[in-house]
């Protein structure tokens, strides 16, 4: 299992192409632009059912073909209603006793045609070429490059895709607001990592819960209900996309393994399967890079079962991180300030503290058997410094003091020195200054192994 992902995310500028991805882009413009025009987008599943529904019109108008022969007086009653439903047509439409069609109906004909091909969407991108849309290009080379740019092979995915998104109501399936209420902590979207791409947490976790596995997965209903809740879940992303080609048109996995039920789970087992293969073939090159984080030694006997179902691409996406690792990884992708506390990060819930506005997490480098400080001025009296710091894997010793800037005064311990664990939290406190001064926050590196201190601060003026 790969440890490391070499991915990275290609350009869709089109002057940042290959030759023959140019060109495969061109064919697939224009196939699908005849497809459009000719309204043939989708399958021919609604043309295979064509000849039977022909045949069962001319059954229904036509009383012979269904019992064998017909009346004089029934044969002249239809002609008399003919003659009267082109007596109401003229009368509704003047022009059309000349033998014409109506310039208000043309119009109207030609405004329905046109909406219908303005119709031809996905993931709010219109899809007709002529139109000349970047972000047309964008949605479809992620088809071309989910299937190794060959045109026929992702025009195919496309049209399947989109005969999908139509049987499964997908276009409507965010008004269904009920539909994920049972699974808010197992999956949801929160924040964006270094190259603004939405991150997606996953928490199976929350299945260990009895009552919910099986309520989610003791049924066929609970297990369709799950993975429609999943798709929604996509869309939701998707609607933080842009498509555009410069901007930001993926986004980033996280699945926190923690508590996750075992590989004994069958039923989870299945349905997750079914849900990586459901978001694969109708969600290409929506997702940046998946990253698994607490990942245990089971797992990796698990991956090995579903990676026949993923492609050679989507598993070069994969990154797998031990407990141990997770800080560190997150990082790696996520600026601090957006890495829930929990993994190490500073982001807090309902934070009322720190906002983006406050500015960015800066760092300290910790070598060996070393001593550093980080200093918060205070440079007048009446003030509150607030502060953060984390540093990544602990076991150091830390204090914290406030050091006057009179000599003559005292120096205040603000928390005593104590010896950090490695799972411990990151640290949030504040204080209060009377007079000028400092905060001097102290870290004693005491192993053989070079650490990171992330922190950040302000100062408020006190009431």
């Amino acid at each position: 299992v790969e440890k490391c992902s070499s991915f990275r995310e290609e350009s869709n500028f089109l002057s940042d192409l290959k030759e023959a991805e140019k060109k495969a882009l061109i064919e697939l413009r224009a196939k699908v632009e005849e497809a459009i025009l000719e309204g043939t987008l989708l399958l021919e599943k609604q043309e295979e059912q064509k000849p039977k529904e022909v045949a069962e019109e001319k059954e229904n108008a036509d009383p012979e073909i269904r019992e064998g022969g017909e009346g004089e007086t029934a044969k002249l009653d239809q002609t008399e209603e003919k003659k009267e439903e082109v007596t109401e047509k003229e009368k509704a439409d003047p022009e059309a006793q000349g033998g014409g069609e109506g310039e208000q109906a043309k119009l109207d004909r030609g405004k329905e045609e046109e909406e219908e091909r303005q119709g031809a969407t996905l993931w709010g991108v219109p899809l007709l070429p002529s139109k000349g849309s970047e972000r047309a290009d964008v949605v479809l080379l992620k088809f071309l490059r989910a299937r190794d740019f060959k045109v026929k092979d992702a025009f195919e995915m496309l049209r399947n895709v989109l005969e999908w998104r139509k049987q499964s109501r997908i276009d409507s399936i965010l008004d269904e607001e009920s539909l994920g209420a049972d699974f808010v902590a197992a999956c949801y979207m929160d924040g964006v990592d270094r190259e603004r791409h939405p991150v997606c947490y996953n928490m199976p976790g929350v299945f260990q819960d009895d009552k919910l596995y099986q309520e989610t997965f003791g049924s066929e209903q609970g297990r369709e209900k799950f993975q429609r809740w999943r798709v929604q879940l996509m869309e939701k992303g998707i609607k933080a996309l842009d498509f555009n080609p410069g901007g930001v048109a993926s986004l980033l996995q996280i699945t926190d393994l923690n508590n996750s039920p075992g590989p004994s789970k069958k039923e989870l087992r299945t349905t997750m399967k079914q849900v990586v293969q459901l978001l694969q073939d109708n969600y290409p090159e929506l997702v940046a890079r998946n990253i698994f984080i607490n990942v245990p030694f089971w797992y990796y006997a698990f991956h090995a079962l579903i990676s026949p179902f993923l492609t050679q691409r989507t598993r070069s996406k994969f990154v797998f991180a031990r407990p141990a690792k997770v800080s560190e990884t997150l990082l790696r992708y996520i600026p601090a300030e957006a890495v829930p506390v929990r993994y190490g990060g500073l982001k807090r819930d309902d934070d009322t503290e720190f906002s983006a506005d406050d500015g960015g997490v800066a760092e300290v480098i910790l070598k060996s058997n070393s001593t550093e400080t980080i200093e918060i001025p205070a440079p007048e009296g009446g003030t509150t410094l607030v502060w953060d710091l984390s540093v990544l894997g602990w076991e150091v010793s830390y204090k914290e003091e406030f050091v006057p800037t009179d000599e003559g005064s005292y120096t205040i311990v603000v928390r005593k020195s104590k010896k950090m664990a490695a799972a411990e939290s990151p640290v949030r406190n504040s204080f209060r200054n009377s007079e000028p001064g400092k905060v001097v926050l102290t870290i004693e590196n005491n192993s053989f192994w070079k650490k990171k201190a992330l922190y950040r601060y302000k100062t408020k003026k006190s009431c």
